[in-house]
Parts: C-alpha cells; structure tokens; sequence
C-alpha cells in the first residue's frame, strides 16, 4: 500500500517537474550562500548590540532573496535563459580561479581577451579589432 502511495508521489513530483529547469552549478551555489548567509544572521542575532540586530535583518533579507531566485530558478520553463545564466556564471567562476592569465576588456569593442600573467606591462592587439591597448599583466 505505501509503495504505490510512494509511487504516486514521485509520478506527480516528476509530472510538475517535466520542462522545468531544474538544479546546476548556479543553484547550488546561490543555496549554500543563502544557508550561509541565514547561519551568520543568527550568530549575529544572538550579540546584543544595535548594529548587529540591523546586520542581522539585512542578512535575512539578502538570504531571503537568494533562497526566491534558487526556486525561481529551478522551478522556470525558461531553459535557455537559465543556461545562459549558468554558462555565464561558470565564466565568471573560472576567471576567478585562472592564476596563470589575466583578462581585459578591449576599450574598442569590449571584447574580452586573455593575456598570461606576469609579462610586465604589455602591448595588447584585440583580435576582434585589432585595437592595440597597453596594460600591465
């Protein structure tokens, strides 16, 4: 009996859920921040101060927005909106991480170029316009 109940749910769950986005990277960052975010407020709940009371509404509310773009995220038909975000997001991410380039925006066309890091400063020739810009790698 519980397991055709079990089964039941999970059909509905996976019914609501057809064409809808779902999790990835993003989602999954933007919830542990929010967790985060909500465990800081309550230890700065907890000091009895003015300024911390502030902060800690502040930090409720800013994890409260976190926690509504996740489900609206992972709830939304706009695939493809959602993967640009995502793609994007990983973009950003592995900027970030990269130690061994440095990246700079051509003051012509805005296009983004990579450069190694640690030349000095450089010459660089935008490949898009061939705009050449000087900067410090």
């Amino acid at each position: 009996m519980f397991r055709r109940i079990g089964q039941r749910v999970s059909d509905g769950i996976r019914q609501f859920m057809f064409g809808r986005y779902g999790l990835d990277q993003l989602n999954v960052v933007l919830m542990v921040a929010a967790v985060a975010l909500c465990l800081i407020s309550f230890l700065f709940s907890r000091i009895n101060a003015v300024w911390t009371v502030a902060l800690s509404f502040v930090l409720n509310l800013l994890s409260y927005v976190l926690l509504f773009w996740y489900i609206l995220r992972a709830f939304s038909r706009n695939i493809e909106k959602r993967n640009r975000e995502n793609r994007r997001f990983l973009a950003f991410r592995s900027r970030l991480t990269d130690k061994q380039n440095r990246y700079y925006r051509c003051p012509n066309c805005k296009q983004t170029v990579r450069v190694p890091r640690g030349r000095g400063k450089i010459c660089i020739k935008c490949p898009k316009c061939s705009e050449k810009f000087v900067r410090k790698s």
